[in-house]
């Protein structure tokens, strides 16, 4: 058996911590399993060297960023493998270059192109137990690259994929997927099983146990992931199809998101192209746009407004600054004292009503919703930064979710 196993930041803090991991990745090796560890940097590295890189320079090249940053995973990964080593496994440290994990040229949010897995391949042959520094790969220049926050989980996903492991196995500061932050609403559910799809609408509405990125390469490699704790032995959550989900609850998870501004543009014409050029320049400086709304038209002028995340804002207002000539817009402003609560969940689209069962909770609690999207299974809104416990706390408790076998039967 093959088992990839990813720690994260909070897993391997500190020295203690450290031991503890290699504990356990010994542990699964003594049982005659294979085993892949991808890492990410201890506890606040990757923090202290971006609050480094200021210190030096307001305005440091993504490049020599990338160069900076992957050193955190490579402190990691040397540590853990010399403590892998006491305790009697036969052990090596790979660089992400030194796997052969490929990604675009994109520095600070690289893609992983593909994985040459003959090396890894060689070492488990060995009996080697290989630890991996997440985060990183390398690009058709050969200079490093880092694949942006969360990039340790993709690294690890893509690496089970790659090897066609049986398992990938996610560890964590917390013991699984819960149906909300637990730090908001201390009566939150751990969930047993959760869909790729709700995970994915999860951790990308702002849910932080999973990045996005290694929820799609999951379900479109078909591995199944175990979201658990490193800091005890307890089942985690298990992210697989959703046709092994049976008698789920209508709404799975509350999710919440400060990473989130929101830009207006004011009397935008009225006519074919408008919206292309606006999306495409934003689209050209990789900036992630994610709602949209466009109000009615009057005087042959709409209004547009759209969210994307704070950290690129400054980016997005240059990007329109640069572009209101020529696309012909009166203005715009922009917006930080927001955020986006959103439920998720795969019965809400057999379910009609879900929507309006939301707004009832927020607008009981005084909440003014400036702006709502919706999928088929999901509700997102965008509210005053202020009200964001409020409002989590309110849809949790509206939709009965301390109590998932009373949730199950919400809409019965």
């Amino acid at each position: 058996m093959l088992v990839v196993k990813k720690f994260g930041g909070s897993s391997v803090g500190d020295p203690e911590r450290i031991k503890r991991v290699a504990r356990r990745v010994v542990e699964e090796h003594q049982k005659g399993n294979q085993v892949v560890v991808a890492v990410s940097a201890m506890g606040d590295t990757t923090d202290d060297l971006i609050s480094l890189a200021k210190q030096v320079t307001n305005n440091p090249s993504e490049r020599e960023m990338d160069m900076l940053l992957s050193t955190g995973e490579q402190i990691s990964i040397a540590l853990l493998s010399m403590a892998i080593r006491d305790l009697g496994s036969d052990v090596i440290s790979l660089t992400g270059a030194q796997v052969g994990i490929y990604t675009d040229e994109v520095h600070t949010k690289a893609k992983i192109l593909k994985i040459e897995t003959e090396r890894v391949q060689a070492e488990l042959n060995e009996n080697r137990v290989v630890v991996v520094a997440g985060f990183q790969g390398i690009n058709p220049n050969n200079d490093i690259t880092t694949l942006g926050r969360g990039g340790s989980d993709t690294t690890a996903v893509a690496l089970a994929a790659a090897l066609k492991a049986d398992v990938c196995e996610i560890f964590t500061d917390v013991d699984g997927v819960y149906t909300a932050d637990p730090r908001v609403v201390s009566e939150a559910s751990k969930l047993s099983h959760i869909s790729y799809d709700e995970m994915l609408e999860l951790a990308s509405l702002g849910a932080q146990v999973l990045h996005p990125r290694s929820v799609e390469l999951a379900k479109q490699y078909g591995i199944p992931l175990h979201v658990r704790t490193s800091f005890n032995h307890n089942e985690g959550t298990i992210v697989e199809e959703a046709p092994n989900m049976e008698n789920a609850p209508v709404v799975s998870g509350v999710a919440h998101d400060y990473n989130v501004a929101k830009i207006g543009l004011f009397d935008v014409p009225d006519e074919p192209g408008v919206a292309k050029k606006i999306f495409k320049a934003l689209s050209s400086q990789r900036i992630n746009v994610d709602m949209i709304i466009q109000s009615a038209m009057r005087n042959n002028m709409n209004d547009i407004g759209f969210t994307i995340t704070q950290d690129d804002l400054r980016k997005a207002l240059q990007t329109i600054e640069d572009i209101q000539a020529e696309v012909g817009f009166k203005g715009y402003t922009h917006d930080e004292d927001v955020a986006k609560v959103s439920i998720v969940g795969a019965g809400m689209i057999s379910h009609p009503g879900v929507a309006a069962d939301m707004f009832e909770a927020l607008a009981d609690e005084g909440i003014n919703l400036e702006m709502i999207t919706t999928s088929e299974i999901k509700v997102s809104c965008v509210i005053k930064r202020a009200d964001t416990e409020k409002a989590v706390k309110a849809l949790h408790n509206k939709f009965r979710l301390d109590d998932l076998e009373a949730a199950k039967h919400y809409y019965l």
